[in-house]
């Protein structure tokens, strides 16, 4: 029986203290919680006198914060998946209500059809646009500007593009430009003809294709560069005044004549033409004040 109580109390003797720790913990103040849990360590073990202490804090901190961003990203990625299958679901029941309710409407009224009807006619185009400063129009792979004399077509290219990369054939009616190995920019037939001999192209600072159309027709105004392009309204071009200088007297009197029948036109009055046919009038009239021109009627 002896034997058996020494046992008993080496066995009692070797075990761990199991000692309490009270402490509140504070959600605004956790270092104030962890000083507690240090000053409970240092009061009741040795484990703060070991030299590489801070090396074992420092790792256990770094675990416990592995662990829980490990678990943030679990839950984010199952947070995520809930979102993907909700979403998914959504459009098959859109889907299917539109499959449901579109023929029974279709059969009963005509009502999708004047719905419909905006967007045919915002694809055939609302007419005419207003060109740009000069005179023309910026597209999404080019823009151009015209003057009576002259067509300027800039393309922008992809920047240290080389003169020899470029391909641009310019004939009477048609244009073609583009980049070796690549599908051409532009490749369709010229509103108006041009003459080929005077027409030029040169590419700026390697990342611009300038191309210079001199037109045959110098006296009128292009719609478009290229048919099939958005046209412009030619009644709202404004020529340079500063640039009819240059032009020789007999074309800046077209000039001149033609921008202000353009003016004439926008408010409604006669143009110069019609105006000299009412002068011509009035002045037969008035040397033949024996006819009576009261039932007659004039175009």
């Amino acid at each position: 029986m002896a034997i058996i109580s020494e046992v008993e109390e080496e066995s009692s003797s070797s075990r761990p203290t199991m000692l309490p720790f009270r402490a509140t913990f504070d959600s605004s103040n956790p270092l104030g919680f962890l000083e507690k849990v240090f000053d409970f360590l240092g009061e009741q073990s040795d484990f703060l006198k070991k030299p590489k202490v801070e090396d074992e804090i420092a790792t256990a901190v770094r675990a416990a914060k592995e662990k829980l961003m490990k678990a943030e990203k679990k839950k984010a990625e199952k947070e995520t998946v809930k979102t993907a299958e909700k979403e998914s679901v959504k459009p098959v029941e859109k889907k299917a209500e539109k499959e449901t309710v579109k023929p029974s409407v279709a059969a009963s009224s005509a009502e999708p059809m004047e719905v419909e009807k905006p967007k045919e006619e915002e694809k055939k185009g609302s007419g005419p646009i207003v060109p740009n400063k000069g005179n023309g129009t910026d597209l999404e792979n080019y823009s151009w500007v015209q003057t009576l004399q002259e067509v300027t077509v800039n393309i922008p290219v992809p920047s240290g593009t080389k003169a020899r990369s470029v391909v641009c054939e310019i004939k009477k009616n048609r244009l073609k430009v583009g980049v070796k190995g690549q599908d051409p920019i532009i490749d369709g037939e010229l509103s108006r003809s041009v003459k080929p001999d005077d027409c030029y192209w040169n590419i700026e600072d390697q990342k611009v294709i300038s191309i210079l159309l001199t037109k045959h027709d110098q006296m009128e105004w292009w719609k478009c560069c290229v048919k099939g392009e958005p046209e412009i309204d030619t009644q709202k071009v404004e020529p340079e005044s500063s640039k009819l200088g240059d032009l020789d007297p007999e074309t800046r009197q077209t000039v001149e004549k033609m921008m202000f029948d353009q003016r004439q036109k926008q408010m409604g009055l006669p143009t110069s033409d019609e105006l000299q046919k009412q002068e011509i009038l009035k002045k037969f009239m008035s040397e033949h004040p024996e006819m009576d021109f009261s039932n007659a009627k004039f175009n």
